[in-house]
């Protein structure tokens, strides 16, 4: 199975930290275009990713902190709008169960885990998506307003003809 390439990548194996795993990620400067480009920003001039991961009672605990400064685009102007994103976070993961059933069960609480398949958790992934989730879907410059063009005033297609029409009948 193919997976889309994904912006920025650090797989972590869970049999490998049993006992939980502490990282800070930082990504070179060609992953930040990538994550850039992937996350449609102006540009993405630095981020950085605490990442701690434990043992909890339903599986694991991911928690942890992350720092980006990077502009968005104004979606009105076009000019690239500065955001210094400084957020916690925390979410449980549990391992996916083998089961012989085809049936999904899927639950919008709040508090379900993500789950964990192949054994492994990609702490890139989840800094990328955090991140993501702090980001302003409709960014707009403070004061920038969209202001609706006027209607034309005639929409037939026989105002072309009726123009072309000479004005003196004679």
């Amino acid at each position: 199975m193919n997976l889309p390439d994904l912006p920025y990548s650090e797989p972590v194996r869970l049999h490998q930290v049993a006992g939980g795993v502490k990282r800070t990620l930082e990504p070179d400067a060609a992953a930040r275009a990538r994550i850039a480009r992937a996350l449609d920003l102006a540009s993405l001039d630095a981020f950085t990713a605490e990442m701690d991961l434990s043992p909890s009672a339903a599986g694991w605990r991911l928690s942890g902190r992350v720092r980006a400064r990077l502009a968005q685009t104004c979606g009105i102007t076009l000019e690239p709008l500065p955001l210094d994103i400084d957020a916690a976070f925390s979410l449980s993961l549990a391992e996916a169960v083998d089961e012989a059933s085809d049936e999904i069960v899927i639950t919008m609480d709040d508090e379900s885990p993500d789950l964990i398949e192949n054994g492994q958790i990609d702490l890139g992934q989840y800094a990328v998506e955090q991140l993501a989730l702090r980001l302003d879907p409709f960014p707009r410059k403070p004061g920038a307003e969209f202001v609706q063009p006027p209607e034309p005033v005639e929409i037939s297609p026989f105002a072309v003809l009726k123009r072309l029409k000479p004005s003196d009948e004679g």
